[in-house]
Formats: C-alpha cells, sequence, structure tokens
C-alpha cells in the first residue's frame, strides 16, 4: 500500500507498505509485526532483503498458524531506514492502523509485536486506538520512553540476556516506568542475542503466547504465566 498524508507544504508520500500473511475471512483481531533496522547514509529505503525485515516473517507465520484463522496477521515495512525527525516508525504504526481500520473498521482488537527499533515502535505506538496489546523483543530504547505510559493495555517485554545491541538496563527501566500505569511482564532470556537467533523458539512462543491469550483469551504456558500478571522472570 501506498499513500499519502497532509505535510506543511502539501501531500507527502508514505511509503510504507502493509504485507499480509494471513486474513481469515471473519477475523476477530489484527496483528502487526514491526521489524527493526538501522538507518545507512547509503541506502534509506526498506528493502524486504534486508535482515531485520526477513528476521520477522517466521513470527508473523507463527502467529497466523497458532490464530487458527481467527486473527489477520500483517508485516509493517517501514518508510525508510532507522529513525529520524521527520517521520518515525512510530508515524507508520500510525497509518498502518489507519489502513486496517479502514478495512476492517474499528471493532477489531490490534496487538503490535516488534523487534529491536520495532520495539520501540511498538511501545511508543502502544497508546494508538485500537491497541490492546504489545510485544517488544530486544526493544532498542531510551530509558525516558516509559514516561507517557501506556494505561489499559497489555505489556511484554522480551530480553536477552546477551544483547549486544540493545541494552537490557535501558529496557528494564522503560517497563518500570511502563508499570506505574499498566500491568507489564519482563521475561529475560538467558545467553538470548540481539538477532534473536540464540534461543529462537523462546523469543517466538513468547510473543505468540502473549499475543493469544491477550487477543483471544487462550491460556498463557510455563513462564508467561507469572509475566501476564506483571512478573518477571527468566526463562
Amino acid at each position: 500500500m501506498r499513500t499519502t498524508r497532509p505535510g506543511q507544504t502539501g501531500q507527502v508520500a508514505v511509503t510504507a507498505r502493509l504485507v499480509q500473511t494471513s486474513v481469515p475471512k471473519n477475523p476477530i483481531g489484527v496483528v502487526v509485526v514491526l521489524h527493526g533496522g538501522a538507518s545507512r547514509r547509503d541506502d534509506e529505503a526498506v528493502s524486504w532483503r534486508q535482515l531485520s525485515v526477513l528476521r520477522m516473517i517466521p513470527i508473523a507465520r507463527r502467529l497466523a498458524r497458532a490464530s487458527r484463522h481467527e486473527l489477520a496477521v500483517f508485516r509493517l515495512l517501514n518508510s525508510s531506514r532507522g529513525w529520524d525527525g521527520d517521520r518515525t516508525p512510530v508515524d507508520d504504526v500510525g497509518w498502518a492502523l489507519d489502513q486496517l481500520r479502514e478495512r476492517f473498521g474499528t471493532s477489531l482488537p490490534t496487538a503490535l509485536v516488534g523487534h529491536s527499533l520495532g520495539g520501540r515502535a511498538a511501545l511508543l505506538a502502544g497508546s494508538l486506538s485500537g491497541v490492546r496489546s504489545v510485544v517488544a523483543l530486544n526493544p532498542w530504547v531510551y530509558p525516558t520512553d516509559g514516561d507517557a505510559g501506556l494505561p489499559d493495555r497489555r505489556v511484554l517485554v522480551v530480553h536477552g540476556t546477551d544483547d549486544n545491541v540493545a541494552s537490557l538496563a535501558k529496557a528494564e527501566t522503560v517497563a518500570r516506568a511502563l508499570a506505574r500505569t499498566t500491568r507489564v511482564g519482563f521475561v529475560r532470556v538467558k545467553g538470548g542475542n540481539h538477532s534473536m537467533l540464540r534461543r529462537r523458539p523462546t523469543f517466538e512462543g513468547l510473543a505468540v503466547d502473549f499475543v493469544m491469550a491477550t487477543l483471544l483469551d487462550r491460556p498463557a504456558p510455563g513462564a508467561l504465566t507469572e509475566a501476564m500478571d506483571g512478573g518477571w522472570v527468566d526463562a
């Protein structure tokens, strides 16, 4: 999808894209999967070939399978790599939610699942209309990102202990701040690295099970049981 948005000098092109993973005939909820990826001076455009985008395909597919044809699952490809002041991934999430409301109406609850900068975008966009739950996987955040709060949302942060790109300590700081206004679960994945290639089934399983619990009211298994109640656990 390509569209435009109002700007100070007229209409500004929006090149974010929604990629459909699975859309059942009568979905009862929607999931939007958000990729990460730092900016590069020589290539600001988002490509479906970049690793940060490819990394989220298995998660989107697993969400679609687990939902048993009850959830519509999409991946969002951002307008550009990284995070800048002109248009951030949060703006792209807002655009995507507008597109989905036009397609499905305003009544379907939505979950945001993001990795790295996509995890930050999920947390910062979690207050947008229609969002019920947020999963942030190894989120790359600033300590102040939790100041706005996410009242009435369900939040899960999953962070690898061996992540050398996104700070575990900063993620914990943001989660504690968010916990002042909403229920936040935090799972530390022992040995998990930033790419989630180490302990990949754990990262994916926690994200999928949390979405199934928050959008479809399914029981939360294993370590997620305590995290659903706002607990901080190791996996």
